[in-house]
């Protein structure tokens, strides 16, 4: 049974009535971001009740140390850690001396929360009974920035309802915070100095190990009856924190307000000596605007982001309020403005993955961003990994390789590998794969070569070194083989002939080769230096060929399938269905050693290869390979259901296309892996707007022209979205009886609709 109780709502997530148990996951349900920070949307309040504090700032990081009992040469030194940053959202609340604390309340009723997608707010509104009898309604609204993204504003607003009460408001900072994720309790912050200057305070801190320096911040205005009240604060002062407290005599009825500015700077972006300063000016220009204008200055960018990235579903609001708070959580994680950032898993909404990159970003997230943006912010992911490369041949040294074999991680911050599992560690080496095709991905949508000569040839260069070495040849194959391998399946570990990473290796052997004549011929400037810089020679390229055209696929003739690795039929092969429910999900009922010998699948395996492909093979064989490979996988991990949705669509079958659609949209907000407390999916919303684009809309580039074959399921009236092909706007719409297509922004453009040649002209609506 999911959870069910957050409101159905197009353009809000909402929850009504007050339940303990359900804190943890509406702290991630609600969290907040703006790309340079984010935060899990615990109270402002005191909250003694079970509750995980979450604040983070990007880029911010620390390398716990890797913990494991048996050390192995090779093994990433730290598991980068993003940081449970100082806290700024904290406000102490006392009424006639009674700290406001719903855990401890006589009553809470009207509790509502509401993550307001369409303006970028989150607001938090209840009426308790206090132990004093004092009863007391409290609204608190809170977004962070778009317009100044090192800011965030929170709107306190307490009205008595019984009597006449005295209040103390006490608005804090906090750098005596802790991670729920630490391998040895270190301590991860050092706080260095803490001050205030009226009715501002600061918490300068840096980052053990990692040193970034940090200031935390913020700023108090107050309100009675609607009016500004000036009055000096009471300081509150510890070694790691700092309060500002504020006595009132409040009527019964009438409100007493905060506006609370505040948010971090760091070291990424200025001088440490700077730090104060650079927080003074940001409160000037908040404060300047004051709350509302900043309010208003947040929905105007987020009405903005909207225009371009929003699907509409008509007839189906669960559906709409799935996509729209997957694409809203992107929009939270990542905006593209610093080359230096990435995306977690996580986003900031929690600790699990230490916040950092993985392959996700290439495989799911970046046709999002191509088609919602504009191509620099794909080109700035791109960018990110060329600017680790070194650090990606330095890996692949510590595991032996030699000349330049470059092997990216499994998750970094920095370029190094960081990820302390050994057999994702040394063996799931697909996600070289996955940089390879994103560069080529970022050519075929963009059209924009320039990538490759400039920054993406050294970077295949190193990937094709490291399958060339990768491989073997087997003296009874007489054959190319890849041991030793775990695939997208992490339900198979140290597994020979991975299909899926196999042939990823030779397709990215195939596409350097022919990147190397390309830049040969139309750069001869950028190709010297490559070849230079690289100390590339054509015997080395003659070898590579030689791999590339001699690998071991395992193949079933019985089946007439590529085989997931060579052992694959050798399981007790039992359906998904046929399991008993309570043996679901398996990855927490079962042994790992149980699970390592069935034949269950995590995620699209065989079947990614499939999706990024989908080209090399002819829809007959999808369709074989999708009934033999699907009945077998469980989908626990949040990157199955969207590329199955899409195939699923691929191959007509709109009733399972729209069940994985539900699924991967609303993961999060129906919890199916019961584990929405720890944080939200945010990679794999990025394949939950690809099921809609890919799968039911059916966008491809095909011979570098933009393809549509569109679907609907039978549970819409009708869908839409916009993309950005090539600096053209066009919004597509789909029916039951039609679909149409406008340029709102570009010139004419010609594409196919269903095979069908169609011809866009700017500012005509067109009926395909």
């Amino acid at each position: 049974m999911n959870q069910d109780y957050i409101k159905v709502d197009p353009w809000s997530i909402i929850e009504e009535g007050f339940d303990a148990k359900q804190v943890k996951s509406s702290e991630s349900l609600f969290s907040l971001g703006n790309g340079a920070m984010g935060q899990r949307a615990n109270f402002e309040e005191e909250y003694t009740g079970e509750t995980f504090q979450g604040s983070y700032i990007a880029g911010v990081y620390y390398p716990d140390k890797t913990r494991v009992g048996w050390w192995k040469n090779g093994y990433p030194e730290y598991f980068a850690k993003v940081l449970n940053a100082p806290n700024w959202i904290g406000i102490e609340v006392l009424i006639n001396e009674e700290l406001v604390d719903l855990n401890t309340c006589k009553s809470v009723r009207e509790f509502k929360r509401e993550l307001n997608m369409r303006e970028g707010w989150y607001q938090r509104s209840f009426t308790a009974l206090l132990q004093n009898g004092v009863e007391i309604s409290v609204r608190s609204t809170r977004f962070l920035s778009l317009d100044i993204d090192a800011v965030g504003a929170i709107k306190y607003e307490i009205t008595p309802l019984n009597q006449d009460v005295e209040v103390i408001i006490a608005p804090y900072l906090d750098s005596g915070i802790t991670n729920e994720d630490s391998n040895w309790d270190d301590k991860f912050w050092n706080t260095t100095n803490v001050d205030s200057e009226g009715s501002q305070a600061f918490i300068e801190a840096h980052t053990m190990k990692t040193n970034f320096a940090t200031c935390t911040f913020m700023e108090a205005k107050l309100f009675y009856k609607g009016s500004p009240v000036e009055m000096k604060p009471h300081l509150k002062k510890t070694d790691s924190l700092i309060g500002l407290s504020y006595k009132q005599k409040v009527e019964k009825g009438e409100p007493f307000t905060l506006h609370k500015f505040g948010g971090y700077t760091v070291s990424r972006d200025h001088k440490e000596s700077e730090l104060v300063q650079v927080a003074k000016d940001a409160l000037f220009s908040a404060t300047t605007l004051g709350y509302e204008g900043l309010l208003q200055k947040q929905k105007e960018a987020w009405a903005k982001i909207w225009e371009m990235s929003d699907i509409t579903i008509n007839g189906d609001v669960k559906a709409q309020q799935g996509i729209r708070f997957n694409i809203f959580q992107l929009n939270q994680t990542y905006l593209g403005k610093d080359s230096r950032l990435n995306i977690g898993p996580k986003g900031f909404t929690g600790e699990k993955y230490g916040g950092s990159t993985y392959w996700d970003t290439e495989a799911y997230c970046l046709p999002f961003y191509m088609a919602t943006k504009n191509q620099q912010v794909a080109w700035s992911l791109l960018e990110y990994r060329y600017n680790h490369l070194e650090k990606a041949i330095e890996n692949a040294q510590k595991l032996g390789f030699k000349n330049g074999a470059a092997l990216y991680p499994m998750v970094t911050m920095n370029g190094e590998e960081c990820h302390n599992e050994w057999e994702i560690t040394f063996e799931e080496i697909h996600r070289n794969g996955a940089i390879s095709f994103a560069i080529y991905n970022y050519h075929r949508y963009t059209g924009d070569y320039s990538y490759i000569p400039k920054m993406g040839l050294e970077v295949l260069i190193g990937i094709a070194r490291f399958w060339h070495q990768r491989v073997n040849f087997s003296e009874d194959k007489q054959q190319y083989v890849m041991l030793g391998v775990t695939g997208p399946n992490e339900y198979e570990n140290n597994v020979n002939n991975n299909w899926y990473t196999s042939y990823l290796a030779k397709w990215c052997i195939d596409y350097t080769l022919e990147q190397l004549e390309i830049v040969k011929e139309i750069c001869p400037k950028d190709y010297a230096r490559i070849i230079s810089k690289t100390n590339l020679t054509i015997t080395e390229t003659d070898d590579w060929a030689k791999v590339a055209g001699n690998i071991y696929f395992p193949y079933s003739e019985k089946h007439e399938v590529f085989l997931q690795q060579d052992g694959f039929l050798d399981k007790e092969m039992i359906k998904v269905e046929d399991l008993d429910k309570s043996d679901r999900p398996i990855n927490q009922k079962w042994s790992w050693d149980r699970i390592l010998r069935s034949p269950y699948i995590k995620q699209a395996d065989v079947l990614q290869g499939f999706y990024f492909f989908e080209d090399h093979f002819s829809k007959e064989s999808l369709e074989k390979h999708f009934d033999f490979y699907e009945p077998f996988t469980v989908h626990e991990s949040s990157l199955s259901p969207c590329v199955h949705s899409i195939q699923a669509a691929k191959l007509d079958r709109m009733d399972q296309a729209y069940t994985f659609y539900l699924r991967t949209s609303r993961l999060d907000l129906d919890d199916y892996n019961k584990e929405v407390e720890e944080g939200l999916h945010i990679t794999s919303m990025a394949g939950t707007w690809m099921s809609i684009v890919e799968g039911f809309g059916g966008m491809r580039i095909l011979n570098n022209q933009l393809c549509f074959t569109p679907r609907i399921p039978k549970q819409w009236e009708s869908y839409a979205f916009k993309i950005n092909f090539r600096n053209q706007i066009i919004t597509v719409t789909v029916s039951g009886q039609y679909t149409s297509f406008e340029i709102t922004e570009g010139k004419e453009l010609s594409i196919q609709v269903n095979d069908k040649p169609v011809s866009l002209i700017p500012g005509k609506v067109v009926q395909a």
